[in-house]
């Protein structure tokens, strides 16, 4: 009864500093400010090929949601953010400390009944916490540390952020149109067909893992032509360190088990975009056009994703480096207004990229690997968005994607889907959430995508001409 008697008394102690520590946290969020964003999607699917669900998108393989975004996997993002007032009432400068935290499936599955301790279940990254303080003194000036991720331009349809994707952990400093900013790039990640940012430190003698850096320096600008035409320009260079003792000069790599220092290495990029708005054509409509070329190491730009610093391709074993590689990428949008009813909005995405070996074929990276040197791939698709009512919204996409790798055969598929969306708070917008939709979509394959199941999809069901998905999904945004 003792033994009861104290574990009742230590419980309520703990309730009651709990509750102290809890009322201290809230008053300091009163005095300087907290608030949480969030984005997420969630869903179920059928299929009738096996009758249950499938959960993969009717898109190409190494393309993402380039092709459509409406079979995405469920996803989820909390953004919880701290404001922090300055000492000085008359002081203009905004500060905050900002994390995300991000929860998807490594096996596609559904969340419902997953958690990280199963199989191929459930995955918590946090892929941003940086510190800000702007508009410091009331002058244009923004100051940030830490990881933060950067992605001005969006394909919102294809889920593709382009241009200037500058995420990652590093720092940098904006003032008036002007922003710099440098990225520290680091892996351990002994799996990769990219470069190897990691190297085997046997310089003491001794084997173990040391890194190898990469860092990205990036500059942009935004240039104002006129009331309705933003111009910004993009440069980047990216170095690749040498290692920090001096070893003996590497030769090509002879199998896959042999880990080779190689020599430093680097890349550019230069970039311009070009924004307009068309006032005639509805309150947001605009048009933009962006251009990026990107060399050696610099060379990134797949599977969905444009950052450039995860390099393209095969390095040259005979220089051993990346001299000679490239990537070119195009990508062009326009949304406007029909009627007052009518939203359309269309993008064509091209990327071309090659590596350094000599061949569009495959070839051999550092660690072995025989690897693509070549891909191009084209994307066109559009979505209409017809509002039925303020909370009945119909929208209704076409897609055609086709892509080559290496001296590969084309692959080419279309899509078009169809989603009877339920809007609850009532705004006609292509920008409102949560959407309450159901999903139908149909696609089509070539012979040669078909046969070399070339899509997620298609490496489900097997050798099929047709792809079909009926799903219901939410996503909302705050």
């Amino acid at each position: 009864m003792k033994t009861y008697s104290s574990l009742l008394i230590g419980i309520l102690c703990l309730i009651q500093f709990s509750s102290m520590a809890q009322l201290n946290y809230i008053d300091q969020n009163d005095k300087n400010g907290f608030n949480m964003d969030t984005y997420g999607r969630v869903g179920v699917d059928w299929n009738y090929d096996n009758g249950g669900s499938i959960g993969r998108r009717l898109n190409l393989n190494n393309m993402g949601s380039i092709g459509g975004r409406l079979e995405e996997q469920d996803y989820l993002e909390l953004v919880p953010s701290f404001q922090f007032k300055p000492f000085n009432e008359n002081d203009l400068t905004k500060i905050k400390v900002q994390t995300r935290f991000a929860v998807y499936s490594n096996s596609l599955s559904l969340f419902g009944n997953s958690s990280t301790s199963s199989l191929g279940g459930l995955t918590v990254a946090l892929p941003e916490i940086y510190a800000e303080a702007s508009n410091i003194n009331g002058k244009d000036l923004n100051i940030w540390i830490g990881a933060r991720l950067y992605r001005r331009g969006e394909v919102h349809i294809a889920d593709h952020f382009y241009f200037d994707d500058h995420s990652g952990q590093g720092f940098g400093i904006e003032y008036k149109n002007t922003r710099f900013s440098s990225i520290f790039v680091s892996s351990t990640d002994t799996t990769a067909d990219v470069p190897p940012y990691f190297y085997l430190n046997i310089g003491d003698g001794v084997a173990n893992l040391a890194l190898r850096q990469r860092n990205v320096f990036i500059v942009e600008h935004d240039l104002n032509l006129s009331a309705n035409h933003l111009l910004t320009g993009l440069f980047e260079y990216q170095k690749m360190g040498d290692t920090r003792y001096d070893m003996p000069t590497p030769t090509p790599l002879q199998d896959a088990d042999t880990i080779l220092n190689y020599p430093a290495d680097h890349g550019f990029v230069f970039g311009l975009k070009l924004n307009t708005n068309l006032p005639k054509l509805g309150a947001g409509a605009y048009n933009t056009f962006a251009i990026r070329y990107g060399t050696r190491i610099a060379n990134g730009g797949d599977g969905g994703h444009s950052k450039t610093w995860v390099t393209y391709g095969a390095p040259d074993l005979d220089k051993l480096s990346f001299e000679g590689a490239y990537s070119l990428s195009i990508v062009d949008e326009i949304k406007f207004d029909i009627t007052e009813n009518n939203n359309f909005n269309a993008y064509l995405i091209f990327t071309q990229s090659k590596g350094a070996a000599d061949t569009k074929g495959m070839a051999k990276t550092y660690l072995g690997r025989e690897i693509y040197n070549y891909k191009q791939d084209l994307t066109l698709g559009f979505r209409d968005v017809q509002y039925v009512s303020d909370k009945f919204h119909l929208l209704s996409e076409f897609h055609y994607s086709q892509r080559t790798d290496g001296e590969e055969p084309v692959y080419r598929y279309q899509k078009f889907s169809l989603a009877p969306t339920f809007a609850p708070t009532g705004e006609k917008s292509t920008g409102v959430r949560p959407h309450f939709r159901f999903i139908l979509s149909v696609s089509h394959y070539n012979k040669n995508a078909s046969e070399s199941l070339y899509s997620p999809y298609l490496q489900y069901v097997g050798k099929q001409r047709w792809g079909h998905y009926l799903g219901v999904k939410a996503e909302w945004w705050l």
